[in-house]
């Protein structure tokens, strides 16, 4: 967001008698928040971002653009989104992999969980789009939440770099590396471990890939709340960790909503165990949140249980034409008013897409032949 304020409470104690921040100390500690984020954008640029003449790589950098902060009244105003374009280069206080790291993950994997053969590291290093490409040269594949808490412990030690890694669906290259970053693969982590049918709270590992958890809820009477179009390579892992939001968003709403909890490492390796299969849990903070939408940036999401519904008794589809779109916002107006929580999703495409699908997908035809595109 471009603005917003910030307006603390004025009241001293609650009915408990806890006390709560004043005014003035509310103001105090945005501002001192706002000199940490400051400083932080003087080490973004001194350590990462090298100014030059040719435009290596485009990026959003919130930190790197924060402007500062402005008191007006009783809150406090600030801007600190936009975008920059400039020449990274690799950080030179991250170490450079060698024989002894590989030696080393291969006593906790195995050799065959350890992967430097450069054609198998083809898929790993590019994104889906074939946008981006690193140049890794090592793919750890775990098994365990142990075994990626002592991965990322002697990463730590060694200050190696490291981009945790799922089915590798993205379409903005956050799942592959900018350089030669060790990439951990949840892949191997596949297995759910539990699902209760009176609660409908499934317990599973971060690498199962989507369409089987479907697959598996199905024939126990049940479905996923999220559902993808990268559902058959995309794993649950990665799914929370960018807070996919898919097709059923409009009844289901997000994964902050669904997933009741996860297990995740830091990246000194400490295991962070907030798995929780309590639907009503208001016992302190909330933690899981953090890593909801986090990408990786404050540890690897190992297990999640998540809030499945009830599989529907029947599933209709309606193909509507609309002659703009503000005919369509008053389409999806008049379905929520008339279907209420039974609708579940809701999508449109203009001609242009329409004339894409036919001209690209062999044996694609148009439901409405008589609508001009």
């Amino acid at each position: 967001m471009a603005d917003s304020s910030y307006a603390p409470s004025t009241h001293s104690s609650t009915a408990e008698g806890t006390h709560l921040f004043s005014l003035q100390q509310c103001r105090l500690l945005v501002l001192l928040r706002g000199q940490v984020l400051m400083n932080n954008c003087k080490l973004l640029q001194r350590d990462n971002i090298v100014r030059g003449d040719h435009e290596v790589l485009s990026f959003f950098n919130p930190l790197r653009i924060f402007v500062g902060t402005k008191q007006r009244g009783v809150g406090i105003q600030h801007k600190c989104y936009g975008s920059v374009a400039g020449l990274v280069q690799r950080n030179p206080r991250f170490s450079k992999l060698n024989d002894d790291d590989v030696r080393y993950f291969e006593g906790i994997l195995g050799a065959k969980n350890v992967i430097q053969d450069e054609d198998r590291l083809v898929t790993s290093n590019t994104d889906w789009m074939h946008k981006y490409k690193g140049s890794s040269k090592l793919l750890l594949q775990p098994s365990t939440t142990d075994q990626v808490s002592q991965i990322l412990k002697h990463c730590n030690s060694r200050c190696l770099a490291v981009v945790p890694q799922g089915g590798n669906t993205g379409l903005v290259g956050g799942s592959v590396p900018v350089f030669d970053e060790v990439i951990v693969s949840l892949s191997s982590m596949n297995k759910v471990i539990s699902f209760d049918k009176v609660s409908g709270i499934l317990v599973c590992e971060a690498g199962c890939i989507l369409e089987n958890i479907m697959s598996f809820l199905d024939h126990e009477g049940f479905i996923m709340p999220l559902d993808l179009g990268a559902k058959g390579s995309c794993q649950i892992g990665g799914n929370v960790s960018t807070n996919a939001g898919g097709l059923r968003l409009v009844r289901y709403g997000s994964l902050h909503g669904n997933v009741l909890g996860v297990e995740a490492v830091l990246a000194n390796g400490t295991v962070l165990d907030m798995l929780k299969i309590l639907r009503k849990d208001n016992t302190g903070y909330d933690l899981k949140h953090l890593f909801i939408g986090s990408e990786g940036s404050l540890g690897i999401v190992t297990k999640v249980s998540i809030l499945t519904p009830p599989k529907l008794s029947s599933v209709n589809v309606a193909f509507l034409a609309c002659k703009d779109y503000s005919s369509c916002q008053k389409l999806l107006q008049e379905a929520k008013r008339k279907l209420g929580e039974i609708l579940s999703a809701f999508e449109f495409l203009d001609g242009q897409a329409m004339n894409l699908v036919l001209n690209q997908l062999e044996g694609a035809r148009n439901p409405l032949p008589t609508v001009v595109a």
